[in-house]
């Protein structure tokens, strides 16, 4: 059903999705196996979609699948407000992301500006009063900053634009709140955001790869020269002790370090 549903979401044909659940064999043990049985029903790689329909088919299946292992269960996806992360039990939205629209508002006169830089400013308070929330969570508290969004959010001003975005941001108000139900999720995905810069700077210079195996290849070794910096390490003393170069310095397993920061009590 979660995999049917995400393929709706998707807008995945009604004629794909009706081969695919109707279909007797929904289990698949391999990749190749779940390719094997798209070719057989006639789902293509490429279409009039955004995404080919064979992507989303593949996404849905897998997400079905992590549904029914509930690997995710309470985990809150944050993200920049992109359609394809509205997924899961929760998702919350990115507060940076939503106080930087008002940036984008163009201000004709000084009143505007004034009304504009005032919100703002409620809004940047308000966002600092969630990171006191987070440290120190109570109900009380959720309560009034549920009360305080919608003072901040439902106000009308005298700048038509802005009381249009005001709008929509309010309409986000279970998103841009989700901190308030799952103190842990961080308050902007800034991060991540970080993570990803330079290999999209990379791509505004070569336009990308010439092969899916040299695009797997940058994201791969990109991974890790991120994952290495984080840890303190250096990427090339990483790959000299992965390849044997003579006299490297030994580097840990990543995955054995990082556990150990996400849990500090992780033995070696």
């Amino acid at each position: 059903a979660a995999a049917i549903g995400y393929m709706k979401k998707r807008q995945l044909a009604n004629r794909t999705i009706a081969l695919l659940s109707q279909h007797p064999q929904h289990r698949f043990g391999s990749e190749s196996e779940w390719l094997a049985h798209l070719d057989t029903l006639g789902v293509s790689k490429t279409g009039a979609a955004r995404s080919p329909p064979q992507t989303i088919a593949t996404e849905g299946a897998l997400w079905g699948a992590l549904i029914e292992s509930e690997a995710l269960a309470g985990t809150v996806v944050l993200s920049d407000d992109a359609g394809q992360f509205n997924i899961g039990e929760c998702h919350a939205l990115c507060w940076l992301h939503a106080i930087r629209q008002l940036l984008k508002l163009a201000c004709p006169t000084d009143t505007s500006r004034r009304i504009v830089d005032a919100k703002r400013s409620q809004m940047w308070g308000f966002y600092h009063l969630l990171q006191l929330y987070a440290r120190n969570p109570n109900a009380l508290l959720a309560n009034w900053l549920r009360q305080r969004f919608d003072a901040i959010f439902d106000e009308r001003t005298d700048y038509h634009a802005l009381n249009l975005e005001l709008r929509r941001l309010h309409a986000n108000k279970d998103e841009l709140l989700a901190v308030l139900g799952h103190p842990q999720t961080p308050l902007h995905n800034n991060l991540a955001e970080n993570d990803i810069r330079a290999h999209v700077t990379r791509r505004k210079i070569s336009f990308g790869t010439r092969s899916d195996s040299g695009r797997d290849a940058r994201d791969a070794y990109l991974s890790l020269l991120k994952t290495c910096h984080k840890q303190g390490l250096s990427f090339w003393d990483y790959l000299g002790d992965r390849f044997r170069i003579p006299d490297t310095p030994h580097v840990p397993a990543l995955p054995a370090l990082v556990a150990q920061i996400a849990i500090p009590d992780c033995p070696t």
